[in-house]
């Protein structure tokens, strides 16, 4: 069928079959679509939308447009769980959950993305990395998963090929905010990796792309209704992204963050509430714990007996990176040239972050994306950022910027600046999790 024509079908409103999203999705892989078909496409549906079982065409067909793995139990000992999270200014958490999960017992293959717009990517952090594979071959990852119990990588050349090349024309078309294609990119990925189970952080707030509570529970329920629909029990935490997750953003320098938090020796109260949430979710869904507080009590063991941070160091190790990273990570990780501090302008309460902006100042900074084929500054970004609710005084740090040049950095700071406001009054505590969807919240 002619690609022009189902593109002029959706962008009129009307309602594609399955055979037509087959088409789409297979033009996608052998590139009978072209770049600005395709473009066209991710527009059309972004400004019509796709009904339910649309979205569920578009998923299933994905799914199937490269190899579905499978998991025998024969040969797996442990459910095969994984987190996603819809992308946020410093999220770092799969970097924690993954090992902390596989510490537990699971089995984590976590498919992950690179930065989307403002937000990072996972596996542009783990690309910080040297000689860390993010694109490694099934027997590696396999390998790499009896190791560890745990990888995080990307979409290999096998799993939902249709997803890898949608997903990188979404970045640069602003098509990236639209709940059918986040719905279908996330759960094609995962569906793909054979997985028995699934917890979702959905971001709401000012920094993810979902900026409202509306817009966060629409997506919510909608992965949820989709997975369970399609047999992967799913539940979705919405948490507060209001401002950067943790007190780093910047792909390095995030990587350092986990490593330490891994280690226990810095914890950002905020990261550290949502990982275990996210964690004891996982962990019931997969029946290794029974409630919430058992869960949670096998997160609290897996980080401070260290065997978390082991199995994140052997994942390292096994999909090619350094052996002792967790023990040298400054060491491995490069440095940017020009690191300095940005001061507060004045004394008072942090009330506020414009979070998004953040996200672009490091972007503008070399550490995100403008164009899919740009290479990107893994040094950059911010670190020690200040939280809301926390008492700044004048020419206080708000945050340390680490830049490849004395332009660079003072441009970032003068962006920081504008992006926090400084009140006189200590602001009400922000909540972190805005609501929790499972399967019996559909009805």
């Amino acid at each position: 069928m002619l690609a022009q024509e189902v593109i002029r079908l959706k962008r009129d409103g009307g309602v594609l079959s399955a055979a037509q999203i087959e088409d789409f999705v297979a033009g996608l892989v052998d590139h009978r679509w072209s770049e600005g078909q395709a473009a066209a496409m991710a527009m059309a549906i972004f400004l019509r939308g796709l009904s339910p079982d649309e979205t569920v065409a578009l998923t299933r067909a994905m799914t199937h447009s490269g190899e579905v793995l499978a998991w025998p139990a024969a040969d797996w000992h442990g459910p095969v769980l994984d987190k996603h999270s819809t992308g946020g200014v410093g999220d770092k958490v799969s970097l924690m959950l993954a090992p902390i999960l596989a510490a537990c017992g699971a089995i984590v293959p976590m498919i992950s993305g690179r930065g989307l717009g403002h937000t990072g990517g996972t596996l542009d952090k783990f690309d910080s990395i040297p000689g860390y594979q993010t694109a490694p071959n099934l027997d590696t990852l396999r390998q790499a998963l009896r190791a560890a119990g745990c990888a995080i990588i990307g979409q290999t050349a096998e799993l939902a090929p249709a997803d890898r090349r949608l997903y990188a024309i979404r970045d640069v078309t602003a098509t990236v905010e639209s709940i059918p294609l986040i719905t279908a990119s996330i759960l094609s990925k995962k569906l793909a990796a054979g997985l028995q189970g699934l917890v979702m952080d959905v971001k709401c707030g000012n920094g993810a792309f979902a900026d409202t509570p509306e817009m966060a529970l629409a997506l919510a329920r909608s992965i949820v209704r989709v997975a369970t629909g399609a047999g992967l029990p799913t539940r979705a935490l919405v948490t507060d992204m209001n401002q950067v997750l943790g007190h780093a953003a910047g792909n390095a320098l995030e990587v350092l963050e986990a490593v330490q938090f891994l280690r226990g020796e810095h914890q950002a109260p905020r990261l550290l509430q949502v990982t275990r949430l996210l964690c004891a979710e996982a962990l019931q869904i997969g029946a290794l714990a029974v409630d919430e507080g058992a869960a949670l009590a096998r997160v609290d063991a897996a980080l401070s007996s260290g065997a978390a941070l082991e199995r994140f160091a052997k994942m390292v190790a096994a999909l090619g990176g350094p052996a002792d990273f967790c023990e040298r990570p400054q060491h491995y990780l490069a440095a940017a040239p020009v690191q300095c501090a940005v001061p507060a302008p004045r004394a008072g309460w942090v009330q506020s972050k414009a979070t998004r902006d953040i996200g672009l100042a490091v972007v503008e900074l070399g550490g995100g994306r403008r164009m899919a084929s740009d290479r990107i500054d893994h040094r950059v970004g911010f670190h020690q950022v200040v939280s809301i609710g926390q008492h700044v005084e004048h020419g206080q740090p708000l945050a340390m910027v680490h830049a490849a040049s004395n332009d660079a950095a003072a441009a970032a700071s003068a962006m920081l600046q504008r992006c926090i406001r400084i009140v006189d009054a200590a602001p009400a505590a922000l909540p972190l999790i805005v609501a929790r969807i499972t399967e019996g919240d559909l009805s």
